[in-house]
């Protein structure tokens, strides 16, 4: 069965698209259908909200619903469709620490050794395991609060630039520590970028093969790769529009970039088909063996009201129906990304839209995990409106307080 409904909506249209195989299994059993107007209604706020365009895939059971708006190309104004490949950002973590996981259950590393018995060049403390920087407990600076502290200087000076690893961890050490190994919570990019220093050194294969031959290849991820430093997206691919601190500025296309100053932090690039099949892979044990995906699952609160949290590589979000989703967010310059699947891996959502450094669309943008998973009403998947004038941080320079539209 397959039928398309486009209609013109503010500022683009809107298309939808659902796919399935028998409509008897249209939604996970115990979870109600996805809310696709409360879909639209994210997508339409996040676009009066500053973002281009956006899409949302949603796959449940045999039936897949696809649902774009807005632009993918704001200078050949062409459409956004829900096929599009774009930069995933923090996502990127959750690929890593499937490497990583894999080389533990390998018996090649011990998540509770210290990192620097397997690096080449060791951190300035050595009671810092690996566990500690899976988890973000590490103390380890995040270098992107000083590299972008001014948004697009800071991404202008490193847009075609190519970092060793080691160049990015002493940028970090350069620094004191946020806290002491394993004492708190505290985001930064530095600790997944040791990871993969960690993993070339050990193999001494680059992570690029890492990935292609543990995850892409073994799963089928047509659509993903990691170029690094190239800076092309090849095919059909969303461009990407980074907001200016001044937002009276205009915004400024961010596609093209090595992403070197992420590197295993953030530098995968993907579609939201790819990226629904690997999270709903990931948590139905087809990556790595059950005790290490035990270990990625288990979470620990990181916001008061206890409805976020992190485990190894891994973020859940308890939503308002009750339900727990297990994935990962993303922010790169011009792209953000929600991609989580359910903890038995049956249905799966990954919404993207195309800007960034603008803390409105990125809090908007996640009412479509409770309309996907919840089947929130439109009004509940637009809540997002009331954050206005407040401060935010995010996955990039996680320290340095933005303010919203």
């Amino acid at each position: 069965m397959r039928f398309t409904i486009a209609s013109t909506m503010l500022a683009g249209t809107a298309v939808i698209t659902t796919l399935a195989a028998s409509p008897a299994v249209a939604a996970t059993p115990s979870l109600p259908a996805p809310d696709i107007r409360g879909i639209l209604a994210v997508q339409k706020q996040a676009m009066a909200d500053g973002a281009p365009g956006a899409l949302t895939r949603i796959d449940s059971g045999t039936t897949s619903y696809r649902i774009s708006m807005g632009q993918a190309d704001t200078a050949a104004r062409t459409a956004m469709d829900a096929n599009r490949r774009f930069r995933v950002g923090s996502v990127t973590k959750s690929f890593t620490t499937v490497v990583l996981m894999q080389l533990v259950a390998e018996g090649r590393i011990d998540l509770d050794a210290p990192a620097n018995t397997y690096l080449p060049q060791p951190l300035p403390d050595d009671r810092i395991t690996v566990r500690h920087l899976l988890s973000h407990r590490s103390g380890l600076w995040d270098y992107t609060n000083d590299m972008f502290y001014y948004t697009v200087p800071g991404f202008e000076a490193v847009r075609n630039k190519v970092f060793s690893c080691q160049e990015l961890i002493d940028l970090s050490t350069a620094h004191e520590p946020t806290n002491e190994p394993g004492a708190a919570y505290s985001y930064s990019n530095t600790n997944f970028v040791v990871l993969g220093e960690m993993i070339e050194h050990l193999t001494g294969v680059p992570m690029a093969t890492q990935y292609q031959e543990r995850i892409f290849k073994p799963l089928g991820l047509r659509n993903t790769s990691y170029v690094h430093p190239d800076t092309a997206i090849s095919g059909s691919a969303a461009r990407g529009y980074l907001t200016p601190d001044d937002t009276a500025l205009p915004l400024v296309d961010s596609t093209e970039q090595t992403v070197s100053w992420a590197q295993s932090a953030g530098a995968v690039i993907s579609n939201a088909a790819d990226l629904n099949r690997f999270f709903s892979a990931l948590i139905s044990g087809k990556l790595v063996p059950e005790a290490q995906l035990r270990q990625m699952m288990a979470m620990v609160p990181v916001n008061a009201d206890g409805t976020q949290f992190y485990g190894l590589g891994l973020r859940a979000r308890k939503l308002s129906c009750g339900v727990t989703v297990y994935g990962h967010t993303g922010t790169v310059q011009g792209f953000y990304t929600y991609a989580f699947t359910t903890a038995d891996g049956k249905r799966s959502m990954t919404s993207m839209a195309n800007t960034s450094n603008n803390g409105t669309v990125n809090t908007v943008l996640g009412g479509t995990l409770e309309a996907a998973f919840c089947g929130a009403t439109e009004a509940k998947a637009a809540f997002a409106k009331s954050s206005e004038g407040e401060t935010f941080t995010e996955d990039i320079a996680p320290q340095v307080a933005r303010h919203n539209r």
